[in-house]
This record gives structure tokens, sequence and C-alpha cells, in this order.
């Protein structure tokens, strides 16, 4: 008996010191390649159609963006295994489209171009009518893109697991351009973002 409680023991520990000289390696992995945050830009933005029509709550949009992602890193490389862009007008989502995957190389630039076009029902109340004639009147609209992405990332041939989805935030100030050309004036706009590498995901 006194045997056995011995082998657990040792086995208990063996597995214990194991486990602990496993965390410190990955650690010290982690500290060599800490990777540093990806760094989002919409360079350009082009509103062709944005009108509401009161009588059937209809949002009628054409908009289209370039969206800059700048990796700084040396060693590591991204997977972007989904991404979705959500165009949103005063809080209210009223466009969303997926994107290709794709792999983004160290010390790389690589850049989405969503497109957002169509129609979506919408409910929007009397100070939010107000806003959109001020806003009409200007000529410049404010309107969000948020990007949900999801990555893993690359150290040399070593791949982690997926991360748990990062919202991307963009909000934007797009003037309307009647002709369909480059609407004149849009300002390059940094989007801001949680770490890319804090939340693990368990899943495959």
């Amino acid at each position: 008996m006194a045997g056995s409680r011995c082998g657990a023991y040792w086995l208990f520990k063996l597995i214990y010191i194991a486990f602990l000289l496993c965390f410190i390696a990955v650690f010290i992995f982690w500290l060599i390649f800490r990777p540093k945050e990806v760094e989002f830009h919409v360079t350009d933005a082009t509103l062709t159609q944005f009108y509401f029509n009161t009588t059937n709550n209809t949002l009628y949009y054409n908009l289209s963006a370039n969206i800059t992602l700048r990796n700084p890193n040396k060693r590591v490389g991204i997977n972007y295994n989904s991404i979705e862009a959500i165009a949103i007008y005063q809080k209210k989502l009223f466009s969303n489209v997926g994107l290709t995957p794709f792999y983004q190389g160290h010390k790389n630039t690589s850049i989405l171009r969503p497109v957002f076009e169509g129609q979506k029902d919408m409910s929007l109340r009397a100070r939010d009518l107000s806003k959109m004639d001020e806003e009409k009147s200007a000529g410049v609209f404010g309107i969000d893109i948020k990007l949900s992405v999801q990555i893993s990332i690359n150290y040399g041939k070593f791949k982690t697991f997926k991360f748990e989805p990062t919202m991307i935030y963009c909000p934007l100030k797009v003037p309307l351009s009647d002709n369909g050309t480059v609407a004149e004036g849009f300002k390059t706009t940094q989007c801001d973002h949680v770490n890319f590498f804090s939340y693990p995901d368990d899943t495959d």
C-alpha cells in the first residue's frame, strides 16, 4: 500500500514538473516572439447612395471602402481565418459582407475592399431622421464599419490555435458622391481594436 502511494506521489510530481517546464518554455517562446498589434486604417471610402425612404422605412445605400492592415512583426505571420465587415448607421446595422480569408506575411501590408450595396428595412426615430437631414445638408454621413476577425498566427512552421474573434471599430465621416466618382474630402481614419492575441479559442 505504501509503495503504491509512493509511486503515485512520484508520478504526480513528474507530471507536475513536466507541465511546469512546458509552461515556462511556452512563456519564454512567447516573450521572444511576442507579436505587435496589427494596424488598421480606412484609407478611402466612397458613398454613392445613401437615402432613407420614410414611406416604406427603407435605407438605400452604396458604400465601398479600402481598409489597410499592416503587420509590423518581423517573425510573425497572420492567418485571417474569417473576416466579416459590418456597416452601421446611428448604431443600427444596415449591411454585412463576408470577406475572403487570407494569410499575411511578416512586415506586410494587405488591403480589404468591402462593398455594401442594397437596401435595408430600418426603424429610425424622429431625432435619427433629423440628424440624417443635417448630415445630408452637410454632404457628409457618420457611418461606422466594424470588422469581426478571427486569426491564428505563424511562428515559422509553428501555427497557434485560433483566437477568439476580435472586433475592429472604424468610425468614418464619409462624403456623399452623386456622380459615382471617389468622394473628395475623405480623411484616412485609424481603427481601434482590442488586443488580437489575448483570447484563445479552444475550438478547432
